[in-house]
Order: structure tokens, then C-alpha cells, then sequence
């Protein structure tokens, strides 16, 4: 398999709310035996949730979660009517209708079965004038979510096209800075930062193989935002933005780019997804416990950052982005030096986290956080800065106690969460990210498992969400989840892998940043 992988080879040693209303109708609707569509119609039982994620005046982008509390369904229709002039642009995780005030929704091939328990979020944008007044009455399979069945129902006709796809209207992603243990806006506002990594920047270009390894353009930009993800991590590698010697033929290198680095973090930006720049390959030789390679080139994931290369790197990307706050700075995408000096010395590993110098079975001089910290701020940025923990950040029980200082107070916690690593229950969480979490913003830059099922990042994603934490799950990238795990796509698209991609597709579709 070619070496695009790192996080999960090398790792396998280790085991505002919106302004808009929101409307809760909830409840366990009795079958209807008068319903025509008696066989399903009878066993329905539903809870609905109304939520508007963004109103801009205009126009708004919400969504409606269903809750299957009955028996299974094998198709759901799902309807409801506004009492103003809202007018449907486009929709997505189901095929939206809308005949005079009332709305239909019809389930897609892939979202067609819900199990007892189960919900599915369709959402939408809609243009209005005057009142935004919520919906109050909702029905699935022509029985009410609430127990009484609708004066007038909605037409349940499926449509004779396909679902529309067209993305929400865009915004300019926020400016951000942190405040106590929040990510806010420039209002103030809480945002948390949802969405998604977009790997190949760390590989291709010391591979050989040009920048992205697969578009990245305002096409593949309307397929993310279909899913309503508002943050994009994207991977660097060191010595291919300062154009080293070491990138072989056929890669993109230096100057060249730089400029695509730029290019797509302000596409993004300009689409309303905010940026997360994170060093992921760097220059050392390593071959200890949990080596990625045995090579000196940045074509793996080292345990900690060079001092020959990271903190000049860090500086040119700082004055790349300064002044365009909507970009964030993940500082090294996985710090291991516990497993570089055996796991021997705990205390050790952290204080070579931040400090950096000679660090135990780490042959090259390292850049601690708080040396990358000074470099980035040295040029007068103020991007918000993430660092990490140790054990390939999936550790943060120690991380306020050795974090770097920040004259600017933009600084958060990085964590990393998969299936196969050490801290993966809620208790776990709880006791050591939590406590981090109290403190500062904290965000899960990378979320995932190697199993193509949602079971594991369901239970991170419902942690994380009433703890406040962010999340970018990995990877947006159509490398075909069955061979290698944690692939959210099947094309350039958007269109999600079975199991993993619907399942958090449909979660990101019910959150607000």
C-alpha cells in the first residue's frame, strides 16, 4: 500500500448556538389506523427536531432530525408546513419538495432504513421575507410526530427528479479568537470548528506525485459544504513549503507550493469553512518505537519537530496568514516522545514537549511547542495556535500543566481520537480531556476508526458535543474506506463510504458550529 497512511501505520503500537429558533416537537405518535399507508403508518412512531443553524435575514439554513421511537422503517416521507413565505432553494440527506406552504421530504436510497432508535437530519436552505415563524406540526409516513394526525396533510408524491444538491449560500468564514475555554467570532459569538482533514498536502509532494493527489477546487469545496462542514485540516510537509533539496523530481516544491497552499486555504475561507494548517511530515531521522520510516526526509511522521527546519517553517506560513484570523495553526500533528525514550520517563517527555532541546532516542535537536509558539508570534500573527499532548496526542492529562506561554492567550489543545488508541472511553475522557477542555478550547483535529463503521466517533462526536469540543474527522479523501479505514468518501463529490461517511455526514448535518 503507498505510504499516504501515516497515522495508521505508525500508530498501531499504540492502543451558539444559532440565532435562529429551534423547536422541539417531540414525542411518541400512537399508530393511525386510518392512514392509508396502513403497514408502515401503523408501526410509525416519531420525535422531530426543528433547528436553524444560520438566518441571515434573507434566508435560512436548517434542519429537521427524525427519530424513529417504533418499529423499523424500510422508507420514510417526512412532511411539515411554514406559515410564512419561505421558499425552498436546495436540499440535501433527502429529496425536498415543497407544493404552496407545505414541505416533503423523501428518503434516498442510502438513508432509506432507520432502525428502531435511529434518526436521520435532512436540512436545507430556504429564501423568506418578513416572519421566520418555526414549524409546529411534523408527520413521518403521514402519521404526526405528536400523536394527532394533520388537519391537511402534506403531498406525499415522491418527486419525478432528483434531490437537489446545491450548496447553502456562502458566508466568509469567522475570524476567530479564543475566550476562556471557547473558540468566538468577532461578536463573541461560541463557534466550534466541525468538519473534516483533507489529506495529500503532507505526502504528494515528497512523493513525487504533484500537491493534492486529487482536485482541490470550488467543486470538491460544494460537495463538503452539502455536508455542512465548517472547518477543513489540511496536512503540510515542512520541507516541501521551504522547497528543500529532498523533494524529488516530480513534486511541487517551494514557492509553487506555497502559492497552492495559499490558493486553497482562502478558497476555503472564502466558502465559509475555516482553515486548519497543521504540520504533519518533518525532517529528522528516527528509527525508535513507533517509527513511521528510517528516512532523514519529512516522508513520515516524526516524534517531534526538527529545530533545523519547523520554527522557519512556522514563521513563513505565519506571515503567509497573518492577519486572516479565519486560519488556525495546529503547531505538529502528533508528538510521540514517550514512546521515543520507551515510555521510561513521563515527565521527560513532556518537558521535551515544550521545551524541546536533546530529548531521550530522538537523534536530532528538537523544536519544543513553546520555541514554534515564539516563531509564529515573532511575526505579529495572531492566528489562534492548537498544540498537542503526547502519545500521538491522544494524551492530554498533562497538557496544562507543560503548555506553552502565548502573549496573544490564542492558544488550544489538540487532541486525537481513533478506536485503536489508549484513552477511548467516556471515563478516559472525562478525567483527562475534560479537565483540559474546562480550561481552553479543545479540538479533536483528528477523529476516526479502522473498521468503516460510525460506532466509535458516534460516542467521541456525543462526548465532544456536550463538552464543547471540536472535531475534523479523518480522512475527505476516496481511497476506499474497506482498504484503508476512516475514508469518508467515495468520490470528489462527496458522496459519503458506506456506514463511516453516512453515519457522520448525517451527524454534521444536525450541528451547528
Amino acid at each position: 500500500m503507498r505510504l499516504v497512511f501515516p497515522d495508521f501505520r505508525s500508530r498501531r503500537a499504540r492502543a451558539a448556538s444559532s440565532a435562529g429558533a429551534a423547536a422541539v416537537i417531540a414525542v411518541a405518535a400512537a399508530s393511525l389506523a386510518f392512514v392509508p399507508v396502513a403497514a408502515q403508518a401503523a408501526e410509525t412512531r416519531c420525535q422531530a427536531t426543528y433547528a436553524v443553524q444560520n438566518d441571515w435575514g434573507s434566508g435560512l439554513q436548517t434542519s429537521v432530525t427524525i427519530t424513529n421511537l417504533g418499529a423499523a422503517w424500510t422508507s420514510w416521507t417526512l412532511g411539515y408546513s411554514y406559515a410564512g413565505n419561505q421558499t425552498l432553494s436546495s436540499g440535501w440527506n433527502g429529496a425536498w419538495t415543497q407544493s404552496g406552504k407545505n414541505v416533503t421530504v423523501t428518503s434516498l436510497s442510502w438513508n432509506a432504513d432507520v432502525p428502531s432508535g435511529g434518526t436521520v437530519a435532512p436540512a436545507a436552505t430556504f429564501t423568506y421575507s418578513g416572519a421566520n415563524t418555526a414549524p409546529t406540526v411534523f408527520t413521518v409516513n403521514g402519521v404526526v410526530c405528536g400523536g394527532s394526525s394533520p388537519t391537511t396533510p402534506p403531498p406525499t408524491t415522491p418527486p419525478t427528479t432528483p434531490p437537489p444538491t446545491t450548496p447553502p449560500p456562502t458566508q466568509v468564514a469567522p475570524a476567530l479568537h479564543v475566550s476562556g475555554n471557547r473558540l468566538v467570532t468577532s461578536t463573541g459569538a461560541t463557534y466550534r470548528l466541525l468538519g473534516v482533514n483533507r489529506a495529500a498536502g503532507e505526502f504528494a509532494c515528497v512523493q513525487g506525485k504533484g500537491m493534492w493527489d486529487g482536485p482541490a477546487d470550488q467543486a470538491t469545496i460544494d460537495g463538503m459544504k452539502t455536508w455542512n462542514i465548517h472547518a477543513v485540516r489540511i496536512p503540510l510537509n515542512e520541507q516541501c513549503w521551504l522547497g528543500t533539496s529532498d523533494v524529488p523530481a516530480g513534486g511541487v516544491t517551494g514557492t509553487a507550493y506555497q502559492q497552492a497552499v495559499k490558493d486553497y486555504a482562502n478558497l476555503l475561507v472564502a466558502n465559509g469553512i475555516n482553515v486548519i494548517l497543521d504540520l504533519h511530515w518533518s525532517y529528522g531521522q528516527y528509527t525508535g518505537g513507533g517509527a513511521g520510516c528510517s528516512d532523514t526526509a519529512a516522508t513520515c511522521q516524526k516524534p517531534m519537530p526538527d529545530l533545523q527546519y519547523a520554527p522557519t517553517f512556522w514563521t513563513q506560513v505565519a506571515n503567509a496568514f497573518k492577519g486572516n484570523d479565519a486560519v488556525l495553526f495546529d503547531l505538529f500533528n502528533e508528538p510521540y516522545p514517550d514512546a521515543a525514550n520507551g515510555w521510561t520517563n513521563a515527565t521527560a517527555a513532556w518537558t521535551c514537549l515544550r521545551d524541546g532541546g536533546t530529548c531521550t532516542g530522538i537523534g536530532y535537536p528538537v523544536a519544543g511547542m513553546q520555541t514554534l509558539v515564539d516563531a509564529v508570534r515573532a511575526t505579529g500573527a495572531t492566528n489562534v495556535i492548537m498544540t498537542g499532548g503526547l502519545t500521538w496526542t491522544n494524551d492530554l492529562s498533562q497538557w496544562s500543566a507543560y503548555k506553552p506561554s502565548d502573549s496573544t492567550g490564542n492558544l488550544m489543545a489538540s487532541w486525537h481520537s481513533y478506536n485503536f488508541n489508549g484513552c477511548v472511553t467516556t471515563a478516559c475522557w472525562d478525567s483527562t480531556i475534560g479537565s483540559v477542555a474546562a480550561q481552553v478550547p479543545v479540538q479533536a483535529g483528528e477523529i476516526g476508526q479502522n473498521s468503516c463503521a460510525h460506532d466509535y466517533i458516534d460516542q467521541v462526536m456525543a462526548w465532544a458535543d456536550a463538552n464543547g469540543v471540536g472535531y475534523t474527522a479523518w480522512t475527505w479523501n476516496p481511497w476506499g474506506c474497506s482498504s484503508n479505514g476512516n475514508v469518508l468518501i467515495a468520490d470528489w463529490n462527496g458522496t459519503p463510504t458506506a456506514t463511516y461517511g453516512q453515519g457522520y455526514q448525517a451527524h454534521l448535518l444536525s450541528q451547528h458550529p
